[in-house]
């Protein structure tokens, strides 16, 4: 195994107050953002916006890796440049999403299991060599009556475990995500709880398929109520839990945790991160970043909106957003601020 790539790889990734951008929609939930915007929903404009992403100036100075989707890893520029290429030639680590996504879990009604395990090696062995250093795998667990279950959290645990073997043999670091939803009505006591259990059963698992915890990033949701639930707590109460969640059930080897965004507001996930940031960032022995896709990304796409007049505005609004978020990693992000540099 590389293990001193590996370790030094992971913590590349979280280092100098630096995230990552989240780039590796499915052409679905691509087509899906485009078609709210009125953007055509074809391969020429799916280019062009990850293009516009690749080629922003300055990003690499808050942004340190990016995940990839399949089919933009393989794209090229108009002049013949791999986009890869792009992103590594700016000092961004390129990274691929590998998961072949959420699937009905079998006996278990209103559950998921992610799938993608079959020929993973091979396609592991593929990603790096076109130049890949880290992967992803993203396993969703539903809050709901009855839910989640203990099959649930096992099945989604085992595969979680069983791909990041399999990318630390190919020496890739694997981001490990199993994401607690937002969706419905439930307390953030309850998504506490819940995202206790999946994380100390992914790490049970993790162990025994000797997963390297130095060489991984652990990308989670927060601690936050139901989008639905009456009651929201305050940005400091989130970070208050967020943490307290973590530090019963993340192991201290684990170099970095790479928050998910998962439907938050732009401004908010970076409030919130930087309300982790500014009480425990000396407290804690991981680094407290951000792995985040609409919270960074949304703003230049609503800008862009598939006009390339617009890149220029949009490559701005996409730094701003990357750059409010090295500031909340570094627990000096200001929201008012943030707002009038938007406008």
């Amino acid at each position: 195994m590389h293990k001193q790539q590996l370790i030094d790889t992971a913590r590349s990734l979280v280092a100098d107050d630096k995230g990552l951008l989240a780039m590796d929609e499915s052409n679905p939930t691509c087509h899906k953002r485009f078609a709210k915007l009125g953007i055509p929903q074809t391969q020429e404009y799916r280019f062009a916006y990850r293009e516009l992403i690749a080629k922003t100036p300055g990003l690499s100075e808050s942004i340190s890796g990016a995940i990839l989707y399949d089919e933009t890893i393989r794209q090229t520029t108009s002049d013949g440049t791999p986009l890869i290429n792009v992103l590594k030639n700016s000092g961004i680590i390129p990274g691929i999403k590998v998961d072949a996504g959420a699937k009905d879990l079998a006996g278990h009604p209103g559950e998921k299991v992610t799938e993608g395990l079959d020929k993973l090696r091979d396609r592991l062995a593929e990603y790096a060599q076109l130049g890949a250093r880290f992967a992803k795998w993203r396993a969703v667990i539903t809050i709901g009556s009855g839910l989640p279950t203990a099959g649930c959290y096992e099945a989604n645990a085992h595969a979680l475990a069983r791909y990041a073997a399999l990318c630390q043999e190919a020496g890739l670091v694997p981001i490990v995500e199993p994401e607690v939803l937002m969706d419905g009505s439930h307390s953030l006591a309850r998504c506490f709880e819940v995202t206790e259990e999946a994380l100390r059963t992914v790490f049970q698992q993790l162990y025994l398929q000797r997963v390297l915890l130095e060489g991984m990033i652990l990308k989670p949701n927060m601690i936050v109520p139901g989008l639905d639930c009456p009651i929201q707590e305050s940005v400091k109460e989130v970070a208050d839990a967020t943490i307290e969640c973590f530090q019963h059930s993340v192991p201290a080897a684990v170099p970095g945790i790479a928050f998910l965004s998962g439907g938050q507001s732009s401004e908010l996930a970076s409030a919130r991160l930087n309300a982790m940031n500014v009480k425990y960032k000396s407290q804690v022995p991981w680094a407290l970043a951000f792995s985040f896709a609409r919270a960074i990304q949304q703003p230049a796409m609503e800008l862009w909106s598939g006009k390339a007049e617009n890149t220029q505005a949009a490559q701005k609004a996409l730094n701003h957003r990357a750059k409010c978020n090295r500031e909340a990693r570094r627990g000096e992000y200001d929201p008012q601020i943030d707002a009038v540099d938007a406008s």
